[in-house]
């Protein structure tokens, strides 16, 4: 099995999350979206250099003449971030409540618009610093956003992923559910499985994930992390998450 190269997991997934962008797409990301933030500057400096995008909480990125609420119900968000506290096996993720709605053991922030986002971008990517069975439920404990659509309504989403430091998760739209797309080959595929509460439908072998290269380590770690401690694009993970060359 190779060996997992010498990167932290912000890195690696700000890699994995650049290799996703499209040149000439508008993008976004909502705050505290330090990694998705990172990929997307990433992919700029590297194969897509028309790429638009927003960033909330930067001093330059996050546009006042661009609301990437508006954007989306127009149909002009190509690339949109999510994350979750829980994520189920049928796409649907938590960020209110952990328990019983009406008497919860944790309480948490909300999900502001990212739920009526998870309607309207044409394609979402669901990152998580963790791949744990806590992280990746049966069933979520409320539905924040769901990819269950009612009948007479209208939604742009085309696609979705997931990316784990283990593996990234694709959205079955026949069946319904997460499926395993490639297995990051420092782990296996019974490791994903075993750390995965529900079902991945996984084969024995899976497509194995590319490992981020050197010169994109490279590029994240000078002209991406200079790039956003300049444009006060949370300079402090910048700082701290990136390391230097």
């Amino acid at each position: 099995m190779p060996e997992k190269p010498d990167c932290n997991v912000s890195e690696l997934l700000a890699v994995l999350i650049a290799r996703e962008v499209k040149d000439w797409e508008m993008c976004a990301c909502g705050a505290l979206s330090q990694i998705p933030a990172a990929g997307l500057l990433l992919a700029e400096a590297t194969h897509a250099p028309h790429v638009q995008f927003i960033i909330r909480s930067s001093r330059e990125f996050d546009q006042v003449g661009y609301d990437m609420h508006f954007l989306a119900q127009r149909g002009q968000m190509d690339l949109f971030f999510v994350s979750g506290i829980q994520i189920d096996a049928e796409g649907n993720f938590n960020l209110h409540v952990i328990g019983n709605a009406d008497a919860p053991d944790v309480r948490m922030p909300g999900a502001y618009g990212t739920a009526m986002l998870y309607y309207t971008a044409k394609r979402i990517i669901i990152f998580r610093t963790e791949h744990t069975r806590r992280t990746f439920v049966e069933k979520v404990d409320f539905i924040s956003g769901s990819l269950k659509t009612p009948e007479k309504v209208k939604r742009h989403t085309q696609s979705v992923k997931v990316i784990t430091p283990m593996a990234i998760m694709d959205y079955d739209w026949a069946a319904g559910r997460f499926r395993l797309g490639s297995v990051h080959p420092w782990h296996t595929v019974q490791e994903v499985q075993d750390n995965t509460a529900f079902d991945l439908g996984a084969p024995p072998q899976a497509p194995a994930t590319p490992a981020p290269t050197v010169e994109e380590l490279r590029t994240l770690r000078t002209v991406v992390r200079e790039r956003m401690i300049d444009t006060g694009t949370y300079p402090v993970f910048a700082r701290e998450g990136l390391q230097p060359a």
